[in-house]
């Protein structure tokens, strides 16, 4: 089946870079509009996609619909696959009066709506074919959303996972003595935003329950300069065993030198990359029962899975793998194995290839 792609994204992370160079190596005629800015934006020149340099700066930009819309006029394309809300709604305005079939993405919980006119102007826009989703728990958050008698029809949201190669996170891991860490210490690793929902105060509170001579340390990266947080840290019964390290480029790293890998979120979570890249080093992870959290890993064989907002359960997790290395070591083992089987690049470009085809089908 012939047929032409249009994406429409942003700085593009690898997994979506590579689903992008799948797509093409399996055969798509694919184009990319994207930010020339993004760190893995060459992989698109090296593999000969057509590629536009573009940077929407809102869900509004005269100048980027202009561009897409020169761009769709001057060529044909079946699909027009948008990754963000910039560019589901610049593409939707651009596209009118046009037949392609549009497609979004979709990678977190909430903010969509029938009472929110922006989402009209994006995933509940009546020419949106199909909206592919990064976990099962953000498609059922689409599919259960109602008003009145509208809801959306059977099949429109879809789950497709975010596809990894483990083969990417084959690094080196990181001397944590630079962060004062002692080589005996049991590290428990986060990274991520400063987000309300992403629970580090309940991280941080879960030391109150881990016995004062448990050799734990806890190193926490990304831009959480936070006066409360750093409060917290420094009331905290292991104040001397809590490491800040600020925005990393190296977080695989770190992670890979870490015994256990934490999210611990209290809501929205799609599928979080950073449990995947600490899954794919083979760490340890503990998620709480949250969004796709759960989708990624098997209680007691590939992670620990823990109720959200409870601090305790948290200690008591990071307890349990810290007094069984085996068990530690093993859950590792099959976390990497995991992503190997359900979360792999491969699967993701065949699965998105065959939605192509089905919407493709639809219109024939």
């Amino acid at each position: 089946m012939k047929y032409r792609v249009l994406c429409i994204t942003d700085r593009s992370d690898r997994p979506e870079t590579e689903l992008f160079v799948g797509l093409k190596k399996s055969g798509v005629d694919i184009s990319v509009i994207g930010n020339p800015t993004g760190k893995h934006y060459h992989r698109l020149k090296e593999s000969g996609i057509s590629s536009h340099d573009l940077i929407l700066k809102s869900r509004f930009d005269v100048k980027g619909i202009r561009f897409i819309r020169n761009l769709l006029q001057q060529n044909h394309f079946d699909i027009l696959y948008c990754f963000n809300n910039p560019a589901a709604s610049n593409t939707l305005i651009a596209s009118r009066g046009m037949a392609h079939q549009i497609i979004t993405y979709r990678g977190t919980i909430g903010n969509v709506s029938y009472l929110s006119p922006a989402s009209w102007t994006t995933h509940l826009h009546p020419r949106v074919n199909r909206i592919i989703c990064v976990s099962n728990a953000v498609r059922d958050f689409l599919m259960n959303m109602k008003f009145l008698w509208k809801r959306l029809p059977a099949g429109h949201a879809q789950t497709i996972y975010k596809g990894h190669d483990i083969s990417w996170y084959r690094t080196p891991a990181a001397d944590l003595s630079r962060f004062n860490i002692p080589a005996h210490a049991f590290t428990v690793g986060f990274a991520g935003r400063n987000r309300p929902h992403k629970g580090i105060d309940y991280l941080l509170k879960s030391a109150q329950w881990l016995p004062p001579d448990a050799a734990v340390h806890f190193i926490l990266m990304g831009n959480l300069d936070d006066a409360n947080l750093r409060a917290m840290a420094q009331n905290s019964p292991f104040k001397n065993r809590i490491h800040f390290t600020g925005y990393r480029n190296d977080v695989p790293a770190i992670v890979a030198a870490c015994d256990a890998f934490i999210m611990p979120s209290t809501k929205r979570e799609g599928l979080s990359r950073a449990v995947i890249e600490a899954m794919s080093c083979g760490t340890a992870p503990i998620v709480t029962d949250v969004g796709g959290l759960p989708e990624m890993a098997v209680q007691r064989e590939s992670g620990l899975i823990i109720p959200p907002e409870n601090s305790a359960a948290i200690a008591q997790a990071i307890l349990e793998l810290y007094q069984n290395p085996d068990l530690k070591k093993k859950m590792g083992e099959n976390a990497r194995r995991r992503i190997q089987t359900h979360f792999n690049i491969e699967t993701t470009v065949e699965k998105t290839r065959q939605l192509f085809e089905e919407v493709i089908s639809a219109t024939i």
